[in-house]
């Protein structure tokens, strides 16, 4: 894979880590918002924003969630916007499948704490890239995920292929990953990989830590395999466009 350089240790307590790219034309091909479409690009992460206690609870709601189904293969998806649940090759909607049931499942904190916890990361976002926070709208897809060594057994289990969000998802123009568990302690492999043209750029996941990215080419990515353990994480994506913004679950 080349030379690799590791953008964010483990075990690193980072207040924020930020390195300026020069943007891709991505955004060209999409209508442009003022004030919001990227003009400054790049990739940061910080451990300073959302604490190892707050993480363990959404990963707890994760968690709860994702042992309502799971895939057949290494990743389960669980979008608390849509439903979407992994549920062996398939995806059910959680809030049909469950109806009221589902109050078992996740409490009025639950929401309210992943409400928070969004609205720190879309502040934390509008303030590096130095725009207005309320000109960023949530978008889907937004979705926790959990991975582990299992085999793959249907495309979406393949996680590990390098791939841009604005050209795979369009709406993307801010991407952020929240990790809920501990690399090299929870599981092997799963590091987040930046393909640059010279040397690649890794991120090890920690409980806590947020990583946040301009959504364009000139943040080609991907997920190393997990090779043991189990890998959760959530990622939360923001667009320009108020055509494509959701609400909060």
């Amino acid at each position: 894979d080349g030379v690799t350089e590791v953008l964010a240790h483990r075990s690193d307590n980072l207040q924020e880590k930020f390195v300026q790219i020069p943007c891709s034309q991505d955004y060209n091909s999409h209508k442009r918002f003022e004030g919001c479409t990227p003009r400054r690009c790049g990739r940061g992460v910080t451990d300073a924003i959302i604490t190892r206690e707050e993480a363990e609870r959404i990963r707890r709601i994760a968690e709860r969630g994702l042992s309502l189904g799971g895939s057949d293969g290494g990743a389960s998806i669980l979008d608390l916007h849509s439903g979407a649940l992994s549920l062996g090759k398939h995806f059910v909607n959680l809030y049909r499948y469950f109806g009221d049931r589902i109050h078992d499942i996740f409490t009025e904190e639950d929401f309210a704490l992943y409400r928070d916890v969004r609205q720190r990361i879309q502040q934390r976002i509008a303030q590096v890239f130095g725009i207005n926070s309320s000109s960023m709208y949530l978008t889907k897809p937004t979705f926790f995920s959990r991975m582990n060594s299992t085999e793959a057994k249907t495309t979406h289990d393949e996680y590990w292929h390098p791939h841009v969000d604005k050209v795979t998802y369009g709406s993307f123009d801010y991407t952020s990953l929240l990790y809920l568990s501990d690399y090299s302690q929870d599981f092997g492999g799963g590091r987040f990989v930046f393909l640059d043209a010279d040397s690649n750029k890794t991120v090890e996941p920690r409980a806590g830590r947020v990583s946040f990215f301009t959504s364009g080419s000139e943040n080609l990515h991907r997920v190393e395999k997990v090779h043991w353990g189990t890998r959760f994480a959530i990622t939360i994506s923001f667009t320009c466009d108020p055509e494509h913004g959701i609400g909060d679950p």
